[in-house]
């Protein structure tokens, strides 16, 4: 039916006079399903299992500061002076178990004597919830990147340091290290380091027990790893192979002149494709006891002339090449070992959401313990918007040689914007509990489709 422009305009003169009033009403109803997806995985439960041995007697304790840590970055804030502006929420309180919101000075305190013991074990449980996921899917094949990323602060903070700094130079920062999960977008577990450090610091040990504890749960699974070129030297080449992971290294041309001659020396080149060529060989730094498959690579790019032209003669690019180096043990073919290499640059898109929708390049407090309790909050926050999909989804993807995602993942922007910020009234008529939202079609189908996923795999 067609209808008349009367019918879609009107004529708005007056504005509405403005009521601040205490009648049950939230801005996030959708935290509801946050409630159930918490009640599913016992998330208050296992936080107070983190926590039982500070027998401390606390009105507010740390497993509920962690709680609300984790539902602070789900909602998307950032500075935890931001609790004020949602302290007085029903539904958010209930998804807390609270009757009412702590002070920021108190979660403040509570932070600043959280010990080392206790981050550990959240630690723990972080890693847990990955590594079940991985278990129920049953993966014949779990990739694991590794890579550090900069969190850096204008103030003084304890274990912060300057160090190499592209955006912010001469800031403090931290630089942790991250294992991710390729298959699920997750983060498996991250390595708490100063700001001062290089990439491969304390890697061999953090990626022994990643990799340990991967195991542990799918001993029969493939398992890979893909690491830039910061992480070549001969330790953790020979970490991996011994542990039966399939890798690929970038190899630093900067550290040995012998790549420059290689290629310059080189005249045959094998095409893999329109873009790319290669050769392989058994180079290997000179102090290395043992040789691995090398991989040289050639991709043809085009380069922007700087000189001056003729414009009779413009030319805006000619082509040229650019070189990359791969030290590997898989023995597939040259292209599919460049597509799986290449494909780590995923990465960084999750280290992009950690930062912008779970704010994990804040510095909340001054105290190392603390902050190091924020990011886990922050990585747990990442790691169940993740797994509230994948529990009410099935995969989309199969394997590719890239390694993408199995799932194709809304970002935590998307999920707050269509269901977390809802607004909605808690009711109780006749004694029975009632949340009433807007008609809204579309929400209601997303709504229920979570709510209803929830109830049949709990």
């Amino acid at each position: 039916m067609k209808l008349s422009k009367t019918q879609f305009h009107a004529n708005v003169h007056s504005f509405p006079e403005l009521r601040f009033e205490d009648q049950r009403l939230s801005s996030f109803s959708g935290s509801v399903v946050l409630q159930a997806f918490f009640h599913k995985l016992r998330l208050r439960d296992r936080l107070q299992e983190c926590f039982a041995h500070r027998e401390e007697a606390l009105v507010v304790g740390f497993r509920s500061v962690v709680l609300i840590l984790i539902v602070h970055l789900m909602l998307g804030y950032r500075r935890l002076r931001d609790i004020d502006r949602y302290r007085e929420d029903p539904v958010v309180l209930r998804t807390l178990g609270l009757k009412r919101m702590p002070h920021v000075s108190t979660i403040s305190r509570t932070l600043s004597r959280v010990d080392r013991g206790s981050t550990e074990k959240v630690r723990q449980l972080s890693r847990e919830l990955v590594t079940a996921r991985l278990q129920r899917e049953q993966l014949g094949r779990v990739t694991m990147d590794f890579d550090g990323s900069v969190i850096s602060t204008g103030r003084f903070a304890e274990g912060t340091a300057v160090g190499y700094n592209t955006h912010k130079k001469g800031e403090r920062s931290y630089y942790p290290l991250f294992c991710t999960i390729a298959q699920t977008a997750q983060v498996l577990d991250v390595l708490h380091r100063s700001g001062n450090v290089h990439d491969s610091h304390d890697s061999l040990l953090f990626m022994a027990k990643c990799i340990a504890v991967v195991r542990a749960r799918l001993p029969q699974a493939v398992l890979e790893s893909r690491k830039d070129s910061a992480f070549f030297n001969e330790e953790t080449v020979e970490l991996l192979d011994s542990e039966g992971v399939q890798f690929s290294i970038s190899v630093p041309f900067e550290r040995f002149a012998d790549l420059k001659e290689k290629i310059e020396a080189r005249r045959h080149w094998k095409r893999l494709d329109a873009e790319w060529d290669y050769f392989e060989s058994d180079w290997a730094p000179k102090c290395w006891q043992n040789r691995y498959r090398m991989l040289f690579m050639r991709h043809r790019v085009k380069k922007q002339r700087k000189e001056p032209v003729q414009l009779q003669l413009f030319v805006p690019q000619q082509e040229g090449y650019e070189f990359k180096v791969i030290v590997t043990n898989k023995t597939g073919k040259a292209k599919t070992i460049l597509l799986f290499h290449n494909g780590r640059g995923a990465q960084e898109n999750i280290f992009s959401e950690l930062k912008s929708q779970c704010n994990m390049d804040y510095v909340p407090t001054r105290r190392q313990c603390g902050n190091m309790l924020y990011y886990q909050s922050a990585v747990l926050a990442h790691n169940l918007y993740r797994e509230l999909q994948m529990t009410t989804r099935s995969a989309e993807r199969v394997t590719t040689m890239k390694r993408s995602a199995l799932w194709i993942f809304e970002d935590a922007a998307s999920i707050r914007q269509k269901i977390i910020q809802r607004a909605g009234r808690l009711t109780r008529p006749h004694g029975r509990l009632r949340l009433t939202l807007s008609g809204n079609e579309a929400t209601r189908n997303d709504l229920m489709h979570y709510m209803e996923s929830l109830a049949r795999a709990g």
